[in-house]
């Protein structure tokens, strides 16, 4: 049986902070090799012009069986699996280069969205399972997370690629210090086991080329 290739994504800080979860996590997980897998991770500048040239690159090189990208994003207090991608960028605040883009789309002329392929009610499922919370998600926003889900799902439709998103909670150290609202946060240390458990989950559901569960993870709003 052939190696799965899993490329997993993470972000640089934003927004003045000095730590992105995404990214912790993401490093933490390069190299690692699972029982038929091997994991290689890759950092994605937070600009909107520099984001999709670095996925690009990435896929091109790596040719990955699997793709889990990972965002940071503040107020959620669980492991919130992607379910749909858009095709806008509609900023709330500046890039880490100064832009703003707003009401522009990821692709011109491209759908209007996609949908995640990974198995995103057997990850929840799994996850659950493993003892981590996890959810579906509705919205990956309209920031730099989505434009990156939005663009990889557009250049590796009808690849047969598992590939989506994962929005991740604050680490302690960043909600600690956040203005506002206390937020939810988890330690580096479960998010990483929580992300290694969600690929073991995404190469068993390859290897065995398994259907998604039929299971709720809609929402009354």
């Amino acid at each position: 049986m052939a190696v799965v290739r899993i490329l997993v994504t993470g972000f640089e800080p934003f927004g003045g902070q000095s730590l992105n979860p995404s990214w912790e996590v993401a490093r933490a997980l390069n190299g690692l090799a699972l029982e038929g897998a091997q994991v290689v991770s890759v950092q994605l500048p937070c600009v909107f012009v520099q984001a999709l040239p670095a996925l690009q690159q990435a896929l091109s090189q790596h040719r990955p069986d699997i793709v889990l990208a990972l965002g940071q994003a503040e107020g959620r207090c669980d492991f919130s699996v992607e379910r749909v991608a858009i095709n806008v960028m509609d900023a709330r605040i500046a890039d880490n280069a100064g832009a703003q883009p707003i009401d522009v789309p990821v692709v011109a002329g491209a759908p209007a969205a996609y949908f995640s392929t990974l198995p995103i009610k057997a990850l929840v499922a799994g996850l659950r399972d493993g003892g981590f919370p996890a959810s579906v998600s509705q919205t990956a926003g309209t920031f730099v997370c989505n434009q990156v889900f939005y663009a990889l799902q557009h250049a590796l439709a009808g690849q047969g690629v598992l590939s989506g998103f994962v929005h991740l909670p604050l680490l302690p150290e960043q909600a600690a210090h956040w203005k506002g609202p206390t937020l939810p946060s988890w330690p580096a240390s479960l998010q990483i086991a929580a992300a290694q458990h969600a690929l073991k989950v995404l190469v068993a559901h390859r290897q065995q080329g398994l259907g998604d569960a039929t299971i709720s993870g809609g929402t009354l709003s």
